[in-house]
């Protein structure tokens, strides 16, 4: 048995401290729209059922297998593989999936960045009243000017990115706890707010139906898939965020308990989210499946013919902010802790080394949409090639390996101490999952995604 561990970068002082940090880093921008209008495409209540299950089957075990990992190295991601692999007498190439993660989540906070950067710009534009009135051809030359103006988006990536690395700066306690005690009861505060709004001045009803009404005959082999693929891409597990908060739980907490509290939240605000979006989208009989353009073109037309609605219109895209931003806090936590851990620096400076590095790179993103728009590199935008790179097989290989590591790697007695959790149904359950049901389902969204299959 290895000595206790303590991190050197701090702990969260609760196991509620732990479940806002990591709902905040898996309820990100596809919460707030791709959710529900996957869910509302795919049969409604039938799909959320589906999903569910899926949450329970892949979604909960792989996330308990990375807290647990996380707890028991409390290190980085890369550090943590590689002292477990060495305390279970494996070889140190484990050490390659902490890698992994790390570099996915930097990759895609280059990008994530950018998007977010979109929201914070609609925020000063919807205060405005820019949208006041506004018809489908305003919104699109408005989104367009955006996106095409790489100064603009340069600017807005840059000011999301500095408010991302100050809090990451000021550590666990006074940075990312801090942070997220304000920022995740704020957005549900937020989205209760916008749900009144949408019962009080949308087709309430309908956006219930739209979500809720379960509709088996649209289920195929294909959705059961998109399922799963959204429980385990929900959740933020494969990228290091979740083993890097995990590292900082105190170790009285249950894993168990808190990861079921973390997959509940995450699923909950999806499907507040929805409630809060399509009641509008339908009161103005606007397209529910628009992806992101609902978010930056459709929706706006909506807030800007509807009572109150630049008030509100301003409230969604500070909710989406705040979503970006808990999620992009913990993407940049784990290259952080690395060179903190590794290279001796400070936080502050390690913040400004990752955070001047992430900017570059957001750079391709940027340019993405405007004047390197017409280069492509296996058919792809360099913003395409990198999120079909993370999404598509970074993390699904990095949440299959987490699974394989957990469940056939260790031994059990040490998956038992650190679990806490006896040989009961509850467990041999967990094991069970880990073990065989949750590498095959992370490997056929693995196939799914990369359209093999």
């Amino acid at each position: 048995m290895a000595g206790p561990r303590t991190s050197i970068h701090g702990e969260w002082s609760s196991k509620l401290a732990f479940v806002l940090a990591a709902t905040g880093s898996a309820v990100g921008l596809g919460n707030i729209w791709k959710f529900p209008y996957v869910t509302g495409q795919n049969g409604g209540g039938a799909f959320v059922l589906i999903y569910v299950a899926c949450v329970l089957i892949i979604g909960v075990p792989t996330m308990m297998a990375e807290v647990m990992l996380g707890r028991r190295g409390r290190q980085s991601p890369i550090n943590t593989m590689r002292t477990l692999a060495a305390e279970e007498g494996r070889s140190p190439r484990w050490g390659w999936l902490g890698w992994m993660g790390v570099v996915a989540g930097f990759l895609i906070l280059s990008f994530y960045s950018v998007i977010a950067g979109w929201a914070l710009a609609y925020v000063f534009r919807t205060a405005a009243g820019l949208f006041d009135g506004a018809t489908a051809e305003f919104t699109e030359q408005v989104f367009s000017n955006l996106i095409t103006d790489p100064e603009k988006l340069i600017a807005w990536h840059t000011i999301f990115l500095i408010m991302t690395m100050i809090v990451v700066a000021r550590g666990v306690a006074a940075g990312l706890e801090t942070a997220v005690r304000f920022l995740m009861p704020g957005l549900f505060v937020l989205l209760l707010l916008l749900v009144g709004y949408a019962m009080a001045e949308g087709e309430f009803l309908q956006g219930v139906r739209f979500l809720f009404e379960p509709d088996f005959s649209k289920v195929t082999p294909q959705v059961i898939l998109m399922a799963m693929g959204q429980a385990f891409f929900s959740l933020s597990l494969g990228m290091g965020a979740i083993m890097i908060y995990g590292s900082y739980l105190p170790h009285d907490a249950s894993i168990a308990r808190t990861s079921f509290a973390v997959a509940g939240s995450d699923t909950l605000v999806a499907l507040i989210a929805g409630l809060a979006i399509f009641p509008i989208v339908f009161e103005f009989g606007l397209e529910p499946n628009a992806g992101p353009g609902l978010i930056f073109q459709t929706l706006p037309i909506a807030f800007g013919q509807m009572p109150g609605g630049a008030f509100f219109g301003t409230l969604f895209f500070v909710l989406l902010v705040f979503a970006a931003w808990t999620s992009a806090i913990s993407l940049a936590e784990p290259a952080v802790a690395w060179l903190v851990e590794n290279r001796g620096h400070t936080r502050v400076y390690a913040a400004v080394v990752c955070g001047s590095v992430t900017w570059l790179l957001g750079l391709g993103t940027v340019f993405s949409f405007n004047i390197w728009s017409d280069y492509r590199l296996f058919g792809k935008t360099f913003f395409d090639l990198l999120d079909y790179l993370t999404s598509n097989i970074m993390l699904p290989v990095g949440g299959f390996l987490i699974a394989i590591f957990a469940g056939w790697v260790m031994r059990e007695r040490s998956v038992k101490e650190e679990l806490q959790m006896d040989d009961s149904l509850g467990y041999r359950l967990w094991r069970f999952l880990v073990r065989y049901i949750t590498p095959v389902g992370v490997a056929l969204v693995f196939l799914n995604v990369i359209e093999v299959i």
